[in-house]
């Protein structure tokens, strides 16, 4: 809404931008947060651990904005609080359990809910928004643990957490706190209970964690760069191949910035002696894109086939069903990464392209050369996020546009292929990164024990020395996803 010539609400680039946190990618973190944190950890007697965990990932979270932390607090104590109902009353009365367990889902939901889509709801019924309303980072993420735990406890298939201090461990992670991967109660309740680390498994997590952090700060912050000028250039001289090219940097950003972030919190949590699942399985390899979200964002499409698609009858119930839940989902898989437009559009492209590979492409996709049905999903994946990472429509709109040709100045220009030619190098070893063979040469080099004992180190501190100088400009650079 507009008050004043200005808008009342801040928009998110803003907001992420004055709102300092702890990122994984930061000295303070590296050289500051992290070895505190490892240090009081292991220095613990271990019946305490859990409850510093706590407190180092509320410093953590709390950091950018403590007030949230209440909320978060809040949140853990509600479903904490109903769980004790839910499991009292399964047995004598399962109506009442059900409803205990509605009013803890809806509880939390509702709060997501107020902060991510209140003032998107009030816009478009031209009303004025919530001045100030801030999204709370990692709100999405948190909240979907929550409920994963409050309807797994209803279902019987995990056991009451009665410990406050546990449970809050459970949701407040900072591996994985702000931006996932979603864990879900059940792949977690026995190493909260009891874990044991070892020296091999917490080598594991530093070099995972390495792995991830050149993935993020060396390839995904400098596709970021080139994506930025050019989708900037491309206002002033929007050209056929500067759109395509724009599409295909913030795409191979994303995947390093994401599956990078990804790879640091499985490290971390390794090395405090949790094993978290894959969020990311090469995705740009996929030969369809019902492959390619069995590839991507793994535990968000894990969570939604979980507790939304089959509990509406998934498969079982014909193609006119089937089609409808697929529907629902991807209508709020759009909404959970924002309230914006674009992301619902998003989300139904995804629903539209997945319906038609179901019901019509199945056999011909089964019969398409791999390298034909490998370009096939990178189109339909490249102009996706050309939407996913359009802030208005009318700039979605103008960007499908320029990808076909309509209202351009041309083909291209000389400054797009001056571009072109000095990203090309990162372009190609982004793309070959984003695929296994990498993971292959590396397999083959230290087939022998010794020479993976040596090697792994050596990189580990060759990417860490390359990425703390590159940071040394203080550059603040959030991670994409801490969005939502």
């Amino acid at each position: 809404m507009m008050a004043g010539g200005k808008s009342r609400v801040l928009p998110l680039a803003r907001r992420i931008e004055r709102r300092r946190h702890v990122v994984f990618s930061s000295p303070l973190f590296l050289y500051g947060f992290l070895p505190s944190t490892l240090a009081a950890y292991y220095l613990s007697p271990r019946k305490w651990r859990n409850a510093v965990l706590l407190l180092f990932s509320l410093i953590f979270y709390g950091w950018g904005e403590p007030i949230c932390i209440l909320l978060m607090l809040a949140s853990i104590l509600w479903a904490y609080l109903w769980g004790f109902p839910i499991v009292r009353l399964q047995k004598r009365s399962p109506r009442w359990a059900r409803w205990a367990a509605v009013a803890s889902v809806l509880g939390n939901l509702s709060v997501l809910i107020f902060f991510k889509y209140t003032n998107f709801f009030l816009q478009n019924l031209g009303l004025q928004g919530i001045e100030g309303l801030v999204l709370p980072i990692g709100i999405s993420f948190y909240t979907f643990q929550i409920l994963s735990y409050t309807v797994d406890l209803y279902r019987g298939e995990i056991p009451l957490q009665r410990d406050l201090i546990s449970f809050g461990t459970y949701v407040t992670l900072f591996p994985q706190l702000v931006a996932g991967p979603i864990v879900r109660y059940c792949e977690i309740d026995g190493a909260l209970r009891e874990r044991r680390e070892t020296v091999t498994q917490f080598a594991s997590g530093v070099a995972r964690f390495c792995c991830g952090l050149g993935k993020k700060i060396l390839l995904g912050d400098a596709l970021w760069a080139g994506y930025n000028a050019l989708r900037q250039y491309a206002v002033i001289a929007p050209t056929t191949l500067g759109a395509w090219l724009t599409a295909i940097l913030f795409t191979l950003h994303l995947y390093y910035d994401f599956s990078g972030y990804s790879d640091m919190a499985i490290g971390l949590g390794r090395m405090f002696g949790f094993s978290f699942p894959e969020n990311f399985r090469y995705p740009y390899v996929a030969k369809s894109i019902t492959e390619f979200w069995r590839r991507w964002h793994i535990t968000l499409s894990s969570w939604f086939r979980q507790y939304v698609y089959i509990p509406l009858g998934g498969n079982r119930r014909g193609r006119w069903k089937q089609s409808r839940n697929l529907a629902i989902v991807w209508l709020l898989t759009g909404l959970w990464h924002g309230a914006s437009w674009n992301f619902v559009l998003w989300g139904a492209y995804f629903c539209v392209i997945l319906i038609c590979e179901h019901f019509l492409l199945k056999d011909f996709l089964k019969h398409l050369p791999a390298a034909a049905a490998r370009v096939y999903t990178l189109l339909l994946v490249v102009v996706s996020f050309a939407i996913f990472s359009s802030g208005t429509l009318a700039e979605l709109v103008r960007s499908l546009r320029a990808m076909v040709g309509v209202g351009v100045l041309s083909f291209a220009d000389e400054t797009v292929v001056y571009r072109l030619t000095r990203l090309l190098p990162l372009l190609l070893i982004s793309a070959v990164g984003a695929t296994p063979l990498p993971l292959r040469l590396w397999n083959k080099t230290t087939e022998k024990r010794r020479a993976a004992e040596l090697l792994l180190p050596v990189a580990s501190a060759v990417v860490l020395v390359l990425c703390t100088a590159y940071l040394a400009d203080d550059a603040f650079r959030p991670f994409a996803y801490l969005n939502f």
